[in-house]
């Protein structure tokens, strides 16, 4: 059972990423704010769970949420950065979008930078944890949020540039997916600054 935050009677936001390990398209990054009597057992870390299931609890997280907001950050600005800077930055810009201000932030994980508030210019006290999204809803909540946003726009995607199989790997170096660069070249939305071919 996940527990509901790290610090109770506090707007506490949850954040996470998606696709960081993945050769092609953005890096997706999520931060959500939950109600303090938010309850779903069924919540755990997207990699737990299935497609279909991600699916159904996507519409439950974005209706009870106090506030959640999703972020890309795009290929170039990965190879420009680097992929940790830009799941930082990314999750700090998932932060700046939401409509409720957090007190405390948690973050899956063991990286993270200050974070300052754009409204208040104060500095809002993080924690980072390490797995974090099977140990916190919020970070759960995000983890979803970031994982089910990537995957519709990577089915977008496979329409654009078929051939690569990413409505099946959604852009990770799987198999299939490194024979199709070796045999089709590369596309827009690939990170060169990753290794694309084994």
């Amino acid at each position: 059972m996940l527990l509901p935050y790290m610090i109770a009677g506090i707007p506490e936001a949850g954040c996470d990423e998606a696709g960081r390990g993945c050769l092609c398209g953005p890096v997706s990054c999520a931060a959500v704010i939950l109600p303090p009597d938010f309850s779903c057992e069924e919540l755990n870390d997207s990699k737990q769970l299935s497609a279909k299931k991600r699916e159904t609890l996507r519409p439950l997280i974005e209706r009870e949420a106090l506030a959640w907001a999703v972020v890309m950050i795009e290929p170039e600005e990965i190879d420009r950065i680097n992929i940790l800077k830009a799941s930082i930055a990314g999750m700090q810009r998932a932060l700046d979008n939401l409509t409720v201000r957090p007190k405390h932030i948690i973050v899956d994980g063991n990286r993270f930078t200050p974070y300052r508030d754009p409204e208040s210019f104060m500095d809002i006290p993080h924690t980072t944890v390490v797995k974090g999204d099977g140990k916190y809803m919020a970070i759960a909540a995000a983890s979803i949020l970031a994982k089910t946003h990537r995957d519709e726009l990577m089915m977008k995607y496979n329409e654009i540039y078929p051939g690569y199989g990413w409505d099946r790997n959604a852009g990770y170096p799987t198999k299939e997916h490194r024979e199709a660069i070796a045999r089709l070249g590369l596309t827009p939305i690939h990170r060169h600054s990753f290794r694309l071919l084994p």
